[in-house]
């Protein structure tokens, strides 16, 4: 089953470090992470296209910082597609208590606001929302507990502007019930290839025809 993208597009990819992978730095300009494998699947499962694949991650960035640069790293661009992955960095922020803290109600309002102003600038984009994740089995950990409020903000915010979505922790829940978290990842929020290579697939489903 081949993308939606067609010949000739644009699809941008924003968000954190995992969308970074060093895409400013060694490994340019789109990082060694699941954006590249995203763009190595259709190089060889549709080679015929010619798709313009941008990528926006910058490390340590939460939705505010998505904000921040919002014009200039996404609106200007005018992607067609446009994927979006975020949140890990603000659910830590709410319980280390950082400067700056971005609570559940902060980051509701700024994902509506983005999400909002991309509708109104490019209402034809096509928008893909990667729900953040953690890869442990340990049900006790207080970032899960508080991660599954951000991933229902996002929920909420795909349904409310009928995006397409990535369940990602849970796909790489249902995972673990059969393998060690190592097979994918070296700690918790960072995935190791194996990692981003679940990452690029998901995202390869999610933009295919079917929808």
């Amino acid at each position: 089953m081949a993308v939606r993208i067609e010949n000739g597009e644009t699809i941008l990819f924003i968000g954190d470090s995992i969308t970074d992978c060093g895409r400013r730095d060694e490994n340019k300009p789109l990082g060694d992470g699941y954006v590249k494998l995203f763009s190595d699947f259709l190089t060889i499962r549709e080679p015929e296209k010619r798709i313009n694949i941008i990528n926006e991650g910058i490390n340590g960035n939460r939705i505010t910082d998505l904000r921040g640069r919002w014009n200039d790293d996404v609106l200007q661009h005018r992607p067609d597609w446009l994927s979006i992955k975020i949140g890990i960095n603000d659910t830590n922020s709410f319980l280390r208590q950082v400067p700056d803290v971005v609570d559940t109600e902060t980051f509701e309002q700024v994902y509506d606001d983005i999400l909002a102003r991309t509708k109104k600038a490019l209402p034809k984009c096509q928008i893909l929302l990667i729900e953040p994740f953690f890869i442990s089995i340990d049900k006790d950990s207080d970032v899960l507990k508080t991660l599954s409020q951000y991933i229902n903000i996002i929920r909420a915010m795909s349904e409310k502007y009928q995006t397409r979505l990535i369940r990602t922790h849970e796909i790489f829940a249902n995972l673990l019930k059969f393998k060690k978290a190592d097979a994918f990842c070296p700690e918790p929020v960072h995935p190791n290839l194996t990692g981003h290579l679940v990452i690029a697939e998901a995202v390869y489903q999610a933009l295919e025809r079917k929808k």
